[in-house]
């Protein structure tokens, strides 16, 4: 059994315990550093972790294509997660910060997702996040920012493998107010998050030991928190979408346990780096249909109307079944797909959509 393996297995109940996306409590321990409001992020630095926050997570999505010219979704994430334990002891042995990796295919010729989920205590080479600038690994799973500013991704799982080249376009955006991204009513209830639309994407896919090369656009997220969200949220909705132009489109929302919608935000950045900003009034999401899961009998709101001010816009699935069950690693089960999107109608982008409390509502 692979060192790795043998953590993974010893702290399961912990991994599920210290690291969800169910588990981002409302009260942050005194241990962790607080989000506030009016700090400015700096580069290259915030590209790394911060290991000093309860919560942190890298997360890249997109559309891929081969020679065939079929649509492929993907998606590769990795958390790092401060357990608040161990912090004084020297031992290399102490579990200080775990690790945690997905990553999934979405392909409608299969017609459902291939995903993969791994995790570790970090140490020994096996499982880090750096904090001078993004290198966050696990096992033989990578992702890393070389320094021309081009990411690499590398993901060796059971049913595929990924080797990818992330070459951003434009500038870093900041979501929220600078960084300052507000999840709830109550300040304390934030995170800092800046997101890299439009990724220019090259490299391969391996499936059935057969290599593909592939290109197309991703979207990377970067937040990191020690208190996100508030006691009566059941989950969140997101989306992140490369628009046709250029643009990029990023709008959330936090469904409470009653059903309605506890907080809202939206950014809207065009061609030319202007950011339009949408408050929580502004955004509305409108189920249009739904689809019914045969494993949890969740009923996800696969196809969405998302309204930004004046504007509407249309989510579609690449396929109705993206359901993901990371209850291996994080705890939780929830829907996370490629999506295209119109507007007026007419064809506008490609992106991703996250759908998370629909199994059940996310608590710790």
């Amino acid at each position: 059994m692979r060192l790795s393996s043998w953590f993974r297995h010893s702290l399961l109940g912990g991994l599920i315990f210290c690291l969800s996306l169910a588990a981002l409590s409302f009260a942050a321990p005194p241990d962790f550093s607080p989000v506030v409001p009016g700090r400015a992020l700096a580069f290259p630095r915030d590209f790394g972790a911060h290991p000093s926050f309860r919560t942190e997570w890298w997360y890249v999505t997109g559309w891929l294509q081969g020679a065939d010219r079929q649509p492929i979704g993907f998606q590769v994430t990795f958390f790092r997660s401060a357990t608040g334990h161990g912090r004084a002891n020297p031992s290399r042995f102490a579990p200080t910060q775990l690790i945690i990796a997905h990553a999934a295919l979405s392909d409608p010729r299969i017609g459902k997702l291939l995903h993969a989920q791994d995790s570790a205590r970090e140490g020994f080479g096996i499982a880090f996040a750096k904090e001078a600038d993004t290198d966050v690994k696990l096992d033989d799973w990578r992702l890393s920012r070389t320094p021309d500013g081009r990411y690499r991704a590398t993901v060796a799982a059971r049913e595929f493998s990924l080797s990818l080249t992330l070459a951003p376009q434009q500038a870093p955006m900041p979501q929220g107010d600078g960084g300052y991204s507000r999840k709830g009513p109550q300040a304390a209830q934030s995170s800092y998050y800046y997101s890299q639309p439009q990724l220019q994407v090259s490299g391969t896919v391996t499936r059935n030991g057969k290599v593909i090369a592939v290109s197309g656009t991703a979207w990377l997220d970067h937040e990191w928190s020690s208190t996100l969200l508030d006691p009566d949220a059941a989950g969140w909705d997101w989306v992140g979408v490369n628009l046709d132009d250029g643009s990029a489109l990023m709008a959330f929302q936090i469904r409470g346990k009653n059903g309605g919608k506890l907080w809202a935000h939206a950014a809207l950045r065009d061609s030319s780096g202007r950011v339009t900003r949408f408050s929580a009034d502004q955004v509305r999401f409108s189920p249009q249909r739904s689809w019914r899961s045969p494993r949890t009998n969740a009923a996800y709101p696969v196809a969405t109307r998302i309204d930004t001010g004046g504007v509407a816009w249309q989510l579609a699935p690449l396929q109705d079944d993206q359901e993901l069950d990371s209850r291996q690693s994080t705890g939780a089960v929830y829907w996370e797909g490629a999506v295209s999107v119109t507007r007026d109608g007419k064809p506008a982008g490609r992106g991703y959509l996250e759908m998370t409390g629909y199994v059940k509502p996310l608590k710790l």
